[in-house]
């Protein structure tokens, strides 16, 4: 590991002015930065320890929704009675991440911003547009089982590995931001992801400084809401696909339905696709088997990894049915 300087942020303004000097990274609970730095994959020269910042709480909002402090521990905000009341997607797919003892400690933030797991970004021996730009993608044409079959580009077919946030995209969540200016910008998760195109490197919309202090989600959904997750092994282990899923249903149709699926794409891939095909049909296996074929529509697989676009399919038509039994 590389020397680094070190200082622990008191508030936040001063945490983002600390972080917009060259070579500055922020660090909370360091479950995915520590393991990058060993690796000479991250290289900061100066840390901004934000661990202690007061943003843990959770909070009601007026609109009967939640304020999720960036700070707040992923096991606390699964345990949260709110969150699982109102918020089951939500409980259940921070349960099914990682291990007890990293959602100890795992922030909601870093948990947003947590990198890809492809072997080859963590191989610096191998062509990763994402790790060092222009050095090609190692993964096309290489071993790409747990790769992109959405929204991916020659740079690159890498998956982000968050369960958090696809629940959080089918909750339609918004992040809050704090500048280095002072100013607070809200973005919706929908729009803070970008898919790879020609940059990679460059995973979400977040400027120079800024700092993620909360997240807000807004009131809960109507329906069932259902958070499955397809892995090699039961526990500690990233998707191979998940899906979320809020549905409602009335009088035998599909009401309303929101679909995102996570282990498919560079981001959490919400599939209006799937959502036009459920929405004012019956609810049942065969309009379930047309949402999955809609959202599986423009699908590529890379070879290792074209069994994702059948999993992914079968997946979703198994959460609906689940979802809409229940709702």
């Amino acid at each position: 590991m590389r020397s680094f300087t070190y200082e622990r942020a008191t508030d936040a303004q001063a945490a983002v002015a600390a972080v917009s000097r060259a070579g500055a990274k922020f660090i909370s609970g360091g479950t995915n930065l520590l393991d990058l730095m060993k690796l000479d994959i991250e290289k900061p020269s100066h840390l901004v320890d934000i661990s202690r910042l007061p943003l843990r709480d959770i909070e009601e909002l007026p609109d009967g929704g939640l304020r999720i402090g960036a700070q707040a521990a992923n096991s606390d905000v699964a345990a949260d009675a709110r969150v699982r009341t109102r918020y089951p997607v939500l409980s259940e797919a921070l349960v099914a991440g990682a291990s007890g003892q990293l959602r100890n400690k795992a922030s909601t933030g870093g948990n947003l911003l947590q990198r890809t797991r492809c072997p080859y970004f963590y191989d610096t021996a191998a062509g990763c547009n994402k790790r060092d730009p222009g050095s090609g993608c190692s993964a096309t044409g290489g071993f790409n089982r747990i790769h992109a079959v959405l929204g991916a580009s020659d740079s690159c077919i890498a998956t982000h590995p968050s369960d958090m946030a696809v629940a959080m995209t089918v909750l339609e969540a918004e992040i809050e931001l704090l500048g280095a200016d002072g100013s607070v910008r809200r973005v919706g998760i929908a729009d803070f992801y970008r898919l790879p195109g020609d940059t990679p490197h460059i995973e979400t919309v977040l400027r120079p400084g800024e700092m993620i202090t909360s997240v807000l989600l807004p009131a809960p959904p109507t329906g069932r809401q259902i958070y499955r997750k397809v892995r090699d092994r039961a526990s500690y282990e990233f998707a191979l696909v998940s899906v979320a899923a809020v549905v409602s249903t009335d009088q035998g149709a599909v009401s309303e339905a929101r679909v995102a699926f996570g282990g498919v794409a560079h981001k959490p891939w919400r599939s209006i696709e799937a959502e036009t095909a459920l929405t004012g049909r019956p609810a049942t296996m065969a309009t379930y088997r047309a949402a999955a074929e809609a959202a599986m529509r423009d699908a590529v697989g890379q070879g290792h990894n074209d069994f994702k676009i059948e999993l992914a399919k079968r997946t979703l038509c198994r959460t609906l049915a689940h979802a809409a039994q229940a709702s």
